[in-house]
């Protein structure tokens, strides 16, 4: 089929009016949008943070004081600093900060094991760590292996208010760390007192790296993506112009997506500062929280993940919550169950855009448009400026006929400049602009997009990717393991759990309760096994490599008896 008929754009028709094909961007970085937003908008709630209110004008004066605080480390344009928080409010002033002095930020989870972190900061060459008092103490042990001088530490309760402080210490409920005499190590108070809002003057270069968002790969590897300040700003924009119903300073956005995931980050993070909405920060985003931050501030809209929208229709507190404040919700990182969405909507009256993105892609490329054609199961119509086309799985460059499976390309402003000093790497996923997403999927005659399988042997629990080799390599290091092999299979309401083929070496046993605690200090909590299953044997194919595919296979029809 010639490329031709992608490139008609048959999805321009199910655009929603006031949508445009193609936008004249503003080259403004998102430093910029905040001092813009702060402008326009100084006394009204940028973060909401369990009773706490920090406004615009606030928050900018924060972001000044705490760039000002990272140039006085030392800190150099275009070198890294580290983030390692959950959604706080230091959380959102370090990072504009980091990116104000032209520096590149570098976001971690704070779920992550030692072993995976040390990675993550050596490869990005971190500078500074920002991070909570309780991970303290092991990031100061951590720091002798990683390129990290100055560690500075947040709790909290650093912006709880004082009744509640005081009765979150006696309830155990916000346990605050306590931190070890150590050289260069600071109190995220401290530093903001220290310093004035008076930073050095670092004009932002549109096509310079603004993010080191790193992910994991089929290798083991993580990678990180470099995402210019121009990904970030041009993705906003697009963003901004798929919903031209909701205009500036008017909206309050649920802040329950994790910061250091890129969906959080865009389409939440940036795309509020941009829209001067208030963020209502969920650092525990479980369903009780979720329905209580609903509750006190109904938000209008919720990009969250389908775990969070499972979790909370399954909830008594449901019953109590009322929902209707809801005008419009996002969902992305896996397929949303379409008796989810029923019942969300149900009782909601909302919207819910599922959507698709990836890491490399800032993330979003595709949405289903909020007041046009929703196709259930479909993750919609590539965005403002974006190609989308579905190549032969062979050979990877002629387009399938409309309908047929393939796998998903992608071109458009979003897309990353490439994997920091990963050039092999890059050349694979990136090829004559178009990103080779690694998602099988098919595309239908009015330009919808179904995602039907992965390419790629990618799990995703919770929302958060998970890859198979970076399980298999902590089983191989295992004494009694011979061999392992990951896979994902359903859960009520991960979407996906972790499940672990293991042939033992001979003469030795073990027990799947051993062996999980053995991950423990080796994983991240999210992708530890749920089920491990032993086996004298594993299916391979006549050179010797393990057939995961087929594993897969045989679980799933297991699955259906």
């Amino acid at each position: 089929m010639a490329e031709s008929r992608y490139l008609e754009k048959p999805w321009l028709k199910s655009y929603e009016k006031g949508v445009p094909q193609t936008i004249a961007y503003e080259e403004v970085c998102m430093p910029d949008f905040l001092e813009r937003t702060a402008a326009e908008f100084p006394d009204k709630a940028a973060l909401v943070f369990q009773g706490t209110t920090v406004t615009f004008g606030q928050l900018k004066e924060m972001v000044d004081r705490f760039a000002a605080c990272l140039a006085a480390f030392g800190v150099k344009p275009k070198e890294a600093v580290a983030i390692l928080l959950p959604n706080i409010i230091p959380c959102v002033v370090a990072y504009y900060a980091i990116l104000k002095i032209g520096a590149v930020t570098v976001m971690n989870n704070p779920l992550y094991s030692d072993p995976e972190l040390e990675h993550q900061f050596n490869d990005s060459g971190a500078k500074v760590l920002i991070t909570l008092d309780v991970l303290a103490n092991r990031m100061i042990d951590l720091r002798p292996r990683t390129k990290v001088k100055q560690i500075v530490t947040t709790c909290i309760g650093d912006y709880l208010p004082p009744l509640k402080r005081v009765l979150g210490r006696w309830l155990k409920k916000y346990p605050f760390g306590a931190v070890k005499p150590a050289a260069d190590v600071y109190d995220w108070k401290e530093c903001l007192a220290k310093y004035g809002p008076n930073p050095p003057a670092v004009k932002c270069a549109f096509a310079d790296v603004a993010m080191y968002q790193y992910t994991g790969g089929t290798t083991g590897v993580s990678k990180g993506v470099m995402l210019t300040h121009a990904n970030l700003s041009k993705q906003v924009q697009q963003l901004s112009s798929w919903v031209p119903a909701f205009g500036k300073g008017g909206e309050i956005i649920l802040g329950a997506l994790p910061y250091f995931h890129v969906f959080g980050l865009s389409v939440v993070l940036n795309y509020a500062i941009y829209k001067g909405w208030t963020q209502i920060l969920v650092p525990r985003p479980q369903p009780e929280p979720l329905l209580e931050a609903i509750r006190s501030f109904c938000p209008s809209f919720t990009p969250l993940v389908p775990t969070m929208y499972i979790g909370m229709l399954n909830h008594p507190d449901l019953k109590k919550t009322p929902m209707t404040c809801i005008k419009g919700a996002f969902s992305g990182s896996a397929p949303l169950p379409v008796e989810v969405i029923h019942d969300f909507e149900k009782a909601t009256g909302a919207i819910i855009m599922e959507g698709f993105g990836m890491t490399e892609t800032s993330p979003v490329t595709h949405v289903n448009p909020f007041m046009g054609v929703h196709k259930v199961g479909s993750v919609g119509v590539p965005i403002p400026d974006t190609l989308a086309r579905i190549v032969d799985l062979e050979d990877e460059v002629t387009d399938v006929p409309v309908g047929e499976r393939g796998e998903l390309i992608v071109k458009g402003p979003q897309v990353m400049l490439g994997y920091k000093d990963r050039p092999d790497e890059t050349a694979k996923t990136l090829r004559d602009g178009w990103c080779y997403t690694g998602d099988i999927a098919t595309m239908d005659e009015d330009g919808y997009f179904y995602i039907v399988d992965r390419k790629k042997d990618m799990i995703i629990s919770g929302g958060f990717n998970v890859y198979p080799r970076d399980i298999d390599e902590v089983f191989y290091l295992h004494p009694k393991v011979q061999e392992a092999c990951s896979i994902g299979v359903p859960h009520p309401i991960r979407g996906e759990s972790v499940k672990v083929f293991v042939v033992l070496k001979e003469g030795m046993t073990a027990t799947p309760e051993e062996l999980i605690e053995y991950c423990k200090t080796r994983l991240a909590t999210y992708k530890l096994p749920t089920e491990i299953e032993f086996r004298k044997e594993l299916p391979k194919t006549n050179v010797g490599k393990i057939l995961r595919k087929q594993l897969r296979a045989e679980e799933l029809e297991k699955r259906k008896k």
